[in-house]
């Protein structure tokens, strides 16, 4: 098996429990999912699905970028939002941060995310 190597990323939030916010292990790099916790404060932005959206995706790149990498090497999201009537929203927001061609992406709907968060996203992403 490929060695694993955490990722620390020092400016996206930090975990919440006890996981690392990416593994690096063979070409890809596994991120766990990010919510809408602005890094600087701790705490959830507040304001609408578009707004946590757009701290999650920073927060991915964030993460990306301390692994070396950026968003157009993700191949694969996957997002979880606690209401489905949100999609449109979120959809557009991340539009503003994929690309074609845009990445697998499945969505599904979720009871309840950390502190209260309306979005989450993971993504694996590939080295070049």
């Amino acid at each position: 098996m490929p060695e694993k190597i955490a990722i620390l990323a020092d400016k996206a939030p930090a975990a919440l429990g006890p996981y690392s916010a990416a593994i690096d292990v063979g070409p890809f790099v596994y991120c766990s999912g990010q919510t809408p916790i602005d890094p600087a404060t701790g705490e959830l932005v507040p304001g609408t699905v578009a707004d946590q959206t757009r701290q999650v995706l920073t927060n991915v790149a964030a993460v990306l970028q301390a692994a070396g990498l950026a968003l157009d090497a993700v191949v694969k999201t996957t997002v979880f939002l606690t209401n489905m009537a949100d999609f449109s929203e979120m959809n557009e927001v991340y539009a503003e941060f994929f690309a074609e061609p845009f990445p697998a992406r499945s969505t599904v709907a979720v009871a309840g995310l950390p502190k209260c968060a309306s979005v989450e996203i993971e993504v694996i992403a590939v080295k070049a």
